[in-house]
């Protein structure tokens, strides 16, 4: 199993509207192969960012499966809009 962790920053105003958008790309994401489960998490400090956790069955699950698929396509179109920058996404092993 895999944790990836994506870090977005998004535009100030945008919050909400962002958070909207998390639950039409929860449905998009879930339909790739190896996805297990997604959280969309809001920082409290400050507003604009955002952490997605989401676990993959393996790491090329993501890279490849999701990332080079018409899904992450559909799933870039309804965040993009919202960002402030380029997301970060770091993958992670449980030890």
């Amino acid at each position: 199993m895999i944790l990836e962790i994506a870090q977005f920053d998004i535009l100030a105003g945008k919050e909400d509207l962002f958070e909207e958008a998390t639950y039409s790309a929860k449905n998009i994401i879930s339909q790739s192969k190896g996805f297990v489960s997604i959280e969309f998490q809001k920082c409290i400090e400050t507003p604009t960012k955002f952490l997605a956790l989401i676990k993959w069955e393996t790491l090329e699950d993501h890279t490849i499966g999701f990332r080079e698929s018409p899904l992450f396509i559909e799933w870039r179109a309804i965040l993009s809009p919202f960002f402030n920058s380029p997301p970060l996404a770091l993958h992670y092993n449980l030890i």
